[in-house]
């Protein structure tokens, strides 16, 4: 027992009369306290609001890939061609494109195709305007999207051009509110001709932070996912639109390409190489690039900085707690002048008179840090289930805020320690 190491008495005796005069006075301290309390609970709830947003938002993005450069179709400026009274409008990424990036970029380890379009889909008299996708067998994995029910779309499906589909779970349960969608058939409404698919799979809901052209959140749930090929084959590449005494055709081989990289850092080197062979084949500008890493990057730094605005204000009342802190023990010096002036003419030295005061404003603060921190961790449960976002607290975050209070008290101690250390003995005995 005598190789641990002791508290030195002349810190424990400014904590054991501090820690008297306190319960003297508890419903004074309780309130004084309350201010650090919801300080700390407020920067351990904005913190934790701020770090759960941060890891739903890069969460998205990560699932698009680090090492991953999407190509995007976009409907070009310049005017369609006119042919018969028939808008003909051809545009976009093109199966030569594909053949072209995978035999001439040799950092490119992987091209996945993918074709997307809104069509209407029924089921008997339910019916829903959905993206329809064609998609390579490997297309949900990628994307991180589980399925609830039945299977995904698998290689023989692609080889064969089944007409089978998966469908999202907003579409599901559009069209099929009562009933069991797998083994059931869906038709796929077309101005030309109507198709038939087998519903084989059921997407769980998802929701993904888009890197394409058009910004925004690219919704998984009303959607119908069909094999590449098949859309390829059973559909064609011309997309026929409905018009006010006419239909407009689009012809639009590929959507998308999301290109995989094998390493990080041959991912900027990489988009160079793709830009350059876009701008060679593609000058009418309908074919964008976008690089998830730098928009991953750009997010970590915009959630950072939300991070750190949030946890400013909150610790503003931080600020407000001890400024209340200050004003309560400067209130206590005057109630407390003539104790002083005994002890002083007892022999208490100034800095014992100082320690003492430090010692209250500093218990103050680091009981109410630690009060604050389970409060704090307690609403941040509450208000993550009432947003729909899961509670993230770091280890960093009560420690900081616990350790800033601390802080605060001692500052806050600083000027009334002073002031009682400071008092002349003599006045302070007359004092009534």
């Amino acid at each position: 027992m005598k190789f641990l190491p002791t508290i030195p008495s002349r810190f424990i005796h400014p904590l054991k009369l501090g820690l008297r005069s306190l319960a003297a006075h508890r419903l004074r301290t309780l309130l004084t306290a309350l201010g650090i309390v919801l300080g700390v609970a407020s920067v351990i709830v904005m913190l934790a609001v701020g770090e759960a947003a941060r890891y739903q938002a890069l969460k998205q993005l990560e699932d698009l890939g680090a090492t991953t450069i999407l190509l995007r179709s976009v409907k070009p400026t310049d005017e369609p061609t006119q042919r018969q009274g028939v808008d003909l409008l051809a545009y976009g990424l093109t199966f030569r494109d594909l053949e072209r990036i995978r035999a001439t970029v040799p950092t490119v380890t992987a091209a996945t195709p993918m074709r997307e379009y809104r069509k209407t889909v029924r089921n008997l008299d339910k019916k829903m305007e959905v993206r329809v996708i064609g998609v390579t067998p490997d297309f949900l994995r990628q994307h991180n999207i589980r399925l609830t029910a039945g299977r995904g779309i698998e290689g023989g499906d692609d080889e064969s051009f089944a007409p089978v589909a998966v469908l999202g779970s907003a579409a599901a349960e559009t069209l099929f509110p009562t009933q069991d969608p797998i083994g059931r058939a869906v038709t796929l409404e077309s101005p030309d001709r109507s198709r038939a698919f087998t519903v084989i799979g059921i997407a769980a809901p998802k929701t993904l932070a888009a890197a394409g052209a058009d910004s925004g959140d690219a919704d998984f749930n009303k959607v119908m996912f069909i094999p590449f090929q098949t859309d390829r084959v059973r559909l064609g590449v011309e997309l026929m639109t409905m018009k006010a005494g006419s239909f407009s055709v689009e012809k639009l081989e590929i959507s998308q390409v999301t290109v995989r990289v094998g390493d990080v850092a041959d991912v900027p080197r990489t988009a160079k190489a793709l830009q350059s062979l876009l701008d060679q084949f593609h000058p009418r500008k309908d074919v964008t690039l976008s690089v998830p890493l730098d928009l991953l990057r750009k997010a970590e730094e915009t959630q950072r900085l939300f991070t750190l605005i949030l946890g400013s204000i909150a610790g503003i009342s931080l600020l407000v707690g001890g400024i209340g802190i200050v004003n309560i023990m400067l209130a206590t010096v005057t109630e407390r002048t003539r104790e002083i002036g005994i002890r002083r003419a007892l022999g208490a030295r100034q800095r014992d008179i100082a320690s003492q005061f430090l010692a209250e404003a500093v218990l103050l603060s680091g009981c109410g840090g630690i009060v604050g921190v389970a409060l704090g961790i307690g609403l941040a449960f509450v208000v993550s289930g009432v947003i729909g976002l899961p509670t993230i607290i770091r280890l960093w975050s009560p420690l900081l805020a616990v350790g800033v209070a601390l802080v605060v008290g001692l500052i806050s101690g600083v000027l009334p320690a002073r002031r009682a250390a400071r008092l002349d003995p003599v006045e302070a005995l007359r004092h009534v």
